[in-house]
């Protein structure tokens, strides 16, 4: 059965049984905290939580999703890959348990013939959450299942949570038993090999709080509306209904590995390491062209980053399989035919999907030849002298001058028996970044002898076309590396680009550099930075992202049109509070410095004194009102004497030549020297939001604001932050001070009260623990974790009160517990104990070392902390042993 048939016959059934299909969402995740829709339910979690009400009751879908976090890991197991999909039904406050686990078996156990997936009810099992009962009578009912084969699982298999607090419920998953070839038999709580989890139902009907981790949280109470949330993994039902062994052996993957096969002429089930490279191949392919699909474009950043590493990966490894030229054209074609029978898109948009991975592969291909040569020497010479890891420069060369990945060169190592010294390659990435990066005047490269421009300024003045364009054609005069004209660059590199003209802003008179690309023929440089090296010169300093640039070819500047837009509303709102300012103070508040980047301005100006909260709000609303009034904000060209005589303030800092560039807002209202960007009108402006006031040095005082949405967004967060503390309070936003203030107060008086109940408690714990000693050798020892704690004082307290307890005799004490997320531990011993050789700070470091943490102390009380809860029973035994060893 293919792969589109199945989801087909999953969504002809569901759609028969009353859902809503759903299309698949993008891979590309609305959601901002990821890159990529991960799983089948993210873009039904407004709807689970809540959120956004529900637009059907009930619906079904097959959702595109991309996980990268085991990268290393695909090819080597039947489970990893990076795009897969995922088929599910919910039901929005419709049905649950019983439906959900009557549609699922239904729909796996009827006959193909009768639309089903025929699978054999004698090779299926289930598991659900061990509290449960509901769900277990519902499968003995509903499917027939014999109770040995629904087994009861914990909270880390069986209880779905976001991780926050909220909407959570039990699992139940649904496994498929390969057979006695794979593995023991049990049921999937003894080899989750043999037995394949395909579908997992999550019944979404508590609510939790306190979440400590995944399994530790409390459930405070049942959902009025309970929802329920399926995933079933079309790739492993495929591959399960095809009779292969794995994923990558299925229709629609298949193809691109036996593609891979013909091209390297080596046999895929010959080789255990070829095996591995021909799967990633057959992934990597894969999921490239569906992240191109849905809009991805290969970079050096975010989405783009993850899509260019697993293409390159794939080139890495043919070339592993001695293929050197170009793969791409064939293996992709392979994939385009597998794939698009369930996704059109793949050959109707074939032209721009091909053109991309072709030109990404030959990009590549070139530096793989250079770089893999370079890499081969280090890794011989690293060898040779006996060394085990690779040195960070080394690594960084390749990087930076070469463009080869840190990836390939950390594989390329390993695969060599050697380490790469990381840190060092990322601090010196790091000083890269500052440089290229940082704020735009750090990031200037320091060139003493600027003769290396006069040969292009030679050339005449770079020619500024941004005031009335946002693209400019033009051509390259020349390429810089690290200071050096070396007529190109090539991918990965940060190079300075000089042309005959740009639309591109340079940094001057406070407002930072346009934002943008440089686009040729093969090539693609993102924008870090426009400067003035020399008068008249105008220098880029880019990122090669696509591509080779060099000196002569075609170049076309492409301003970033919104980042502009709202650069030109900051600048001009500059001008606006200057204007106010000096209203407001008199001509004595003199401009000291300025910037202003998109959504954002900060003014410096001479004043003796902080602005007062009235002084604040008559500025911001004479600025404001300026904005009301639209403005005309015009510019002329005129020399320098004259735009004096016309009152024209200048700016700080600049220097002027005979011919200077005058902005009027409002006619001499506002009238600068200025030659940056600026709107047409005053109202373009938007609104102007002084946020802050402070002192920059003796008699200067610095203003700052956001401008335009920004602004917008920051009152409104601010009114709903307001609105949100009136309704929880019940308070009038007048009173809402006094009553914060009582509150603060009441909270402190309960904070003392709980930790004195604390204390209480853990003094209440004392009988029980020391009634729990048990005896090594001459020692009496209280080894226990206690759980949640509240401090290392509470621990410390409680240690010395078990000890007390004991008496006499020999006594260690040994108690753990969790704060937060690190694991305290506590060792104490009495005299008796420390005369048979028991000292704490001995024994308190035997329990961090299993903890991963650090401590000490005396000989009678020791502490410290570490990290892995987990290994707690293990260090209290190693205590144990310690201690008879003693």
């Amino acid at each position: 059965m293919k792969t589109a048939e199945i989801a087909q016959r999953y969504l002809d059934y569901f759609e028969k049984n009353d859902h809503t299909i759903v299309p698949s969402a993008s891979l590309v995740s609305d959601d901002p905290s990821i890159l990529f829709t991960i799983a089948g339910m993210v873009p039904f979690i407004p709807y689970l939580t809540g959120v956004v009400p529900a637009p059907y009751p009930r619906a079904a879908d097959l959702q595109k999703c991309i996980r990268t976090n085991d990268i290393e890991e695909v090819g080597k197991t039947a489970r990893h890959g990076t795009f897969f999909q995922m088929l599910g039904n919910w039901s929005f406050g419709d049905y649950f348990k019983e439906g959900a686990i009557s549609y699922a078996w239904e729909l796996l156990t009827s006959s193909e013939s009768d639309g089903g997936l025929g699978f054999a009810e004698r090779d299926l099992w289930v598991t659900v959450y061990e509290d449960d009962d509901e769900a277990a009578a519902l499968w003995q009912r509903i499917a027939g299942l014999p109770a040995e084969r629904i087994q009861r699982m914990g909270r880390a298999d069986n209880f779905w949570t976001t991780g926050q607090p909220g909407p959570a419920g039990p699992c139940s998953e649904i496994y498929f038993d390969r057979g006695p070839a794979y593995g023991a038999d049990g049921g999937p709580a003894v080899d989750d090999n043999r037995f394949l989890e395909i579908w997992n139902l999550v019944f979404m009907q508590n609510s939790i709080d306190n979440v400590r981790s995944k399994t530790e949280f409390d459930i405070v109470g049942e959902l009025p509306n309970k929802n329920i949330d399926t995933g079933m993994g079309l790739e492993r039902v495929a591959f399960l209904k095809q009779g292969v062994e794995n994923m990558y052996e299925t229709d629609q993957v298949r193809p691109v590995l036996d593609r891979a096969s013909e091209l390297s002429g080596r046999r895929y089930g010959a080789d255990h390491e070829d095996d591995v490279r021909f799967r990633i191949i057959a992934d990597h392919v894969r999921s490239s062209l569906m992240l191109l699909s849905d809009g991805v474009t290969p970079s050096n950043e975010g989405r783009g980053y993850i899509l260019r590493r697993l293409m390159r990966r794939s080139v890495r490894a043919m070339r592993l399989l001695g293929v050197e030229e170009a793969t791409f054209p064939a293996l992709f074609a392979a994939s385009r035919d597998a794939m698009k029978e369930s996704y059109p898109v793949v050959e109707t948009d074939w032209e721009r999907l091909s053109a991309y991975a072709f030109a990404e592969e030959e990009t590549f291909l070139r530096t793989l030849s250079a770089g893999s040569t370079i890499l081969d020497t280090a890794v011989e010479k690293t060898k040779a002298s006996g060394g085990a890891t690779l040195a960070g420069d080394e690594a960084f060369l390749l990087h930076d001058t070469y463009g080869f990945p840190i990836d390939l060169t950390l594989e390329i190592a390993q695969e060599a028996g050697l380490g790469v010294d990381r840190a060092a390659f990322d601090a010196l990435m790091q000083e890269q970044r500052q440089r290229a990066k940082a704020d735009a005047r750090s990031r200037k490269r320091a060139i003493a002898d600027v003769s290396v421009y006069r040969e292009f300024r030679a050339l005449g003045e770079t020619t500024f076309t941004g005031y009335t364009d946002l693209e400019t054609e033009t051509r390259v005069l020349g390429v810089l590396v690290d200071g050096q004209a070396t007529g190109r660059a090539a991918e990965g590199q940060i190079a300075e680009v000089i042309l005959a003209e740009t639309a591109l802003y340079a940094e001057s008179g406070g407002q930072v550099a346009d934002r943008g690309t440089i686009v040729g023929p093969g090539y693609e440089l993102e924008v870090l930075d426009v400067q003035r090296p020399v008068a008249g010169l105008v220098s880029h300093t880019v990122e090669v992202t696509r591509g080779e640039v060099g000196v002569d070819q075609p170049a076309t500047t492409i301003v970033d049109a919104a980042n502009r837009r709202a650069a030109q509303q900051a600048h001009s709102a500059t001008h606006l509070v200057h204007a106010a300012l000096r209203d407001t103070l008199g001509k004595g508040a003199t401009q000291a410095g300025s910037l202003n980047r998109a959504g954002y301005l900060r003014f410096d100006f001479t004043w003796g004194q902080a602005l007062s909260p009235a002084t604040r709000s008559e500025i911001e609303e004479i600025a404001n009102n300026a904005v009301r009034d639209n403005l005309e904000v015009t510019t002329r060209v005129l020399s320098l004497e004259e735009a004096k005589s016309a009152g024209a303030v200048a700016l700080f800092g600049e220097k002027y030549g005979d011919t200077v560039r005058m902005v009027d807002i409002g006619g001499p209202w506002s009238r600068e020297l200025c030659g940056g960007t600026h709107v047409a009108r005053s109202a373009e402006v938007g609104l102007i939001s002084l946020v802050g006031e402070s002192s920059v040095g003796a008699s200067n005082r610095r203003v700052e604001a956001l401008v335009g949405l920004d602004a917008f967004r920051e009152l409104a967060a601010e009114r709903a932050l307001v609105a949100e503390l009136t309704s929880a309070l019940k308070t009038p936003k007048e009173q809402l001070p006094a009553r914060i203030a009582e509150l603060t107060a009441s909270l402190k008086a309960a904070e003392k009260k709980i930790a004195a109940f604390e204390a209480r408690a853990l003094a209440e714990r004392v009988p029980a623990l020391a009634q729990a000693a048990e005896r090594i050798g001459a020692v009496n020892l209280v080894a226990q974790s206690i759980g949640s704690v509240g401090s290392a004082d509470d621990l410390r307290s409680l240690a010395a009160s078990v000890r007390e307890r004991l008496g006499a005799e020999p006594a260690v004490v040994v108690l753990t517990g969790e704060s937060g997320d690190r694991v305290l531990a506590i060792v104490a011993t009495n005299e008796a104990a420390r005369a048979e050789g028991a000292k704490a700070g001995t024994l308190v470091k035997t329990v961090l070392e299993r903890l991963g943490g650090r401590g000490g102390g005396r000989d009678d009380m020791a502490q410290g902390a570490g990290t892995d809860a987990a290994s707690v029973p293990a260090a209290l035994d190693a205590v144990r042993a310690a201690l008879r060893s003693a």
